[in-house]
């Protein structure tokens, strides 16, 4: 997730944006409103702050967190292991041992899956080839 600059006014002491609407957030993050609105009902989200008049303000720690949702989504992990993990977090820092092993669980997917694309990717690199030379292709 990339995180631009904004042209809200609002800024906290450090002279660092305070707080970013759901559109400014579904900018930044590629993720629709929809989508931010959906991670904050299931619980995926932390408590989001809002204004006097309802609406959502993000606040940066947010926006990292939302990067860190990104990372596990890419990673293929299961929204409701996702979420049981927000819940973990917000449960406080005894569950430090549970976090650890449901992320060291998707870490051992990860490398499953790794090999199993690398092992893809060298059959691949066996057809390219095959097709670039024993067809009478240009070998690459």
């Amino acid at each position: 997730m990339s995180v631009m600059a904004s042209t809200s006014t609002s800024t906290s002491p450090s002279g660092t944006r305070a707080h970013h609407t759901i559109s400014e957030v579904s900018a930044l993050t590629g993720l629709s409103a929809h989508t931010l609105r959906w991670y904050e009902r299931i619980g995926l989200m932390p408590h989001v702050d809002r204004s006097h008049t309802g609406q959502r303000r993000f606040t940066e720690q947010d926006l990292t967190w939302l990067a860190f949702v990104g990372k596990l989504r890419l990673t293929g992990m299961p929204v409701a292991d996702m979420v049981r993990y927000a819940e973990l977090v917000r449960e406080g820092d005894h569950t430090r041992d549970a976090r650890r092993e449901l992320l060291e669980a998707t870490r051992e997917d990860v490398l499953t899956r790794i090999t199993e694309l690398h092992d893809t990717l060298a059959v691949l690199d066996i057809k390219i080839s095959h097709y670039g030379t024993v067809c009478g292709g240009t070998p690459s």
